[in-house]
Formats: C-alpha cells, structure tokens, sequence
C-alpha cells in the first residue's frame, strides 16, 4: 500500500511521447498521417466487405470486425495524443481518463478474440474444407462476434470499477501518452490487490489463453499439410494464414514483450515506444497486411470500381 498526501484528483497530467521540442511539429504530421491512414484503410475495408457479396463469409465477417476494432483502438488514444501534442498543458480529466482506459481495453481484448475466432476459422477452411460450410455456420460465427463482445464489455468495465474505487495521490502525472492502467496504479494510494489479482488472472484469459489457442490452430495447420506435403496444398495454406499470422506476430509480440516479458531496465522510453507499436503501427498496417496479400480483398475492390458503386455512394451524399 502507499500513502502520501491524498486528494481528490480532477484530473491527470499526460507526459506524452519522450519527443525533442524542436521535432515536435515533425511527429505530430507524422502521427495525424499515420492516424489518417488507420482510420481511411479500416473504413474501407468495412465497406469492401458490406457492398461485395463475395465476402459475405465467416472469415470476412471476423475481418470486418477486426477492422472496426483497429478503427476505434486507434481513436480511443490518438485524438487525445494529437490534442495533447499542441497543447501546453497535456492534462485529462478524472471521467475522461477512466472513459480511455475502459475502451482502451475494451478494444485491446476484443482483438485478442476475434484473432481467435479467425484462427479457428482458418483451422476448419483447411483442415476440414469439405465440412467448412456446415461447421462455419451462420449462427456459430455471429455467437463467436457477440460472445467476444461480452467478455470484453464485462472484463474492461471490471477493471474500470476497480480502478475508479482507488484513491489517488497528489501525484497526478502519467508517464505515458494513455492512461495505462499499470501507470495509473503506480499513482494509486489506495490497496490495490485486489486489482493486481483480477489483472493476473483475466490478463491469463485474455491473452495467454487466446495466444495458445491461436499456436494450437497453426501447429494443426501445419500438421495438416505435412501429412500431404505439396506445393499446392503449401501455397494455399500460406495464401489463406499469411495474412492473419503477420497480425497475429504484431500484436501479441508487442504486447507479451510489454507486459508479460517485463525487463527490469527497461525504461519508460522503451515502454512507450512499444505501446504505440500495437496501439497505433498495428491498426495502421493491419489495413496494409489484408489487403496487399488478399486477392479476395483485391478483387472485391476491382469489382467495386468496374461497378461504380463508389461513385453513386458519392453521387448520393452530394445530393444529400
């Protein structure tokens, strides 16, 4: 437990990213571009998926999902990042804070499900392509999406309440561009136990836990085709698991070296700079990953221009 002088906080300072003053300009394009980029190339595949009946499947359905995650994950801290950016005073309010940290990791481990349910999805398409249809059902890929939306809701606003019983110090800076809830837990004066435990145990089933069921997928995979090694078979596994095993090596790789494989030098520099390898390079590049490897995403697209269903969409909003 720690003590100090306690007070009533209203709000928290954000340090931010551990910038040059003289670059600050530099980053902050780079950043607005970067977040641009995030939020243009999700949409589009959203509508990609919406507008072409082709990819009304189960895999496209976990992806369209993905895509609004990556959307919000990256909208949850990077307008507050940009603002802070410009401002002199990078501060955030008490409300506001907890609001970040629960849809912080309300979309964080949703991602972390519907990673799950694609490898899923990619272990029946090749393991038992002549029984995909009937297990893939309808009904079994809409359960999946909305029981990852509950167990996400429930998860995040448990740590949410627990966070928000927590009394704070009259230290109210955050080493960090987001309120991490490990950040905020360092500034708490209050025991906090009893969030150390819940954090252990649902950070167990939420990223271990999906993490193997992932491994087991692949290695199954894999198993598979050795079974009837050629390069046909290869290539079609590699063209249908290439994409979602580069998303999965981005954001469990950031996120197990973060928080599961702690160094004791490791620095708040380093810390924050892996933050925002899965917090903003992963929704970013995820856009990137599916649809430069994706000749289903490629061809959709082609078939969305040679129709011209992108400009009635423009044509309709002018009149409107």
């Amino acid at each position: 437990m720690k003590m100090g002088n306690q007070t009533v906080v209203s709000e928290f300072v954000l340090l931010g990213l551990p910038i040059d003053p003289d670059q600050q300009d530099l980053f902050y394009a780079l950043f607005l571009a970067m977040y641009v980029t995030t939020i243009l190339g999700n949409l589009l595949i959203i509508v990609l998926i919406h507008l072409d009946s082709h990819l009304h499947t189960p895999m496209y359905l976990f992806l369209s999902n993905l895509s609004f995650s990556d959307l919000c994950f990256s909208s949850v801290t990077m307008p507050k990042l940009l603002q802070n950016m410009q401002s002199q005073v990078p501060s955030i309010p008490y409300a506001g804070c907890l609001t970040q940290m629960y849809f912080f990791l309300l979309f964080a481990d949703l991602e972390s499900f519907l990673l799950v349910a694609m490898a899923y999805d990619r272990y029946v398409a090749i393991c038992f392509p002549l029984h995909y249809t009937t297990i893939m059902s309808p009904k079994l890929c809409l359960s999946l999406v909305v029981l990852s939306w509950i167990m996400t809701t429930f998860t995040s606003l448990l740590h949410t309440l627990l966070m928000a019983r927590l009394s704070f110090c009259a230290d109210n800076v955050i080493p960090h561009f987001f309120c991490d809830m490990s950040a905020l837990l360092k500034l708490a004066c209050s025991d906090i136990q009893i969030n150390e435990m819940v954090i252990f145990i649902l950070g167990g089933l939420i990223i271990i836990v999906p993490f193997l069921l992932i491994s087991s997928s692949y290695a199954r995979i894999v198993s598979s085709i050795l079974k009837v090694p050629s390069a046909r078979s290869i290539l079609k596994a590699f063209s249908t698991c290439g994409s979602h095993l580069s998303v999965v090596s981005l954001f469990y790789g950031t996120i197990i070296g973060l928080y599961l494989c702690p160094s004791a030098n490791n620095s708040t520099v380093k810390e924050t700079v892996m933050a925002v390898m899965y917090t903003v390079i992963t929704p970013m590049l995820n856009p990137f990953i599916y649809s430069l490897r994706n000749r289903d995403i490629k061809g959709a697209l082609g078939r969305i221009f040679q129709s011209g269903q992108f400009s009635f969409l423009w044509d309709r909003d002018s009149k409107d």
